[in-house]
């Protein structure tokens, strides 16, 4: 997985005549950790810290971005979740925002209102 991360070569799926861009806003959405488990299960889940703005993030993977991506990665911003961080989101029920950028899901936690 880790060599995969950092060979930065992705791409989108679906149809051609949508620019990348539409494409990431189309397969963006929020999700449960149901959606993301057999994800991560396969090794495809970046997680992107909050401070960042996910569809930047995502264009930056799409460009091949290889600096930008090294720099968040290097202050923590974005890592590959681990199997703590796996038990966490099950028992937490955690839901994301996620975006496709293939082979990837790149994930962000959605905020938890209190009530």
């Amino acid at each position: 997985m880790s060599e995969d991360f950092e060979k930065l070569e992705y791409g989108m799926l679906g149809d051609n005549s949508m620019s990348q861009e539409e494409k990431l806003e189309k397969y963006t959405g929020d999700v449960d950790w149901e959606y993301v488990e057999p994800h991560f299960r396969a090794g495809n889940i970046i997680y992107i810290d909050p401070c960042l703005n996910l569809f930047e993030v995502g264009k930056a993977f799409l460009a091949d971005d290889k600096d930008a991506v090294q720099a968040w990665k290097k202050k923590g911003d974005i890592v590959i979740p681990g199997n703590h961080h796996a038990q966490w989101w099950e028992h937490d029920q955690s839901r994301f925002t996620a975006a496709i950028v293939h082979p990837f899901v790149l994930i962000q936690p959605l905020s938890k209102i209190k009530e």
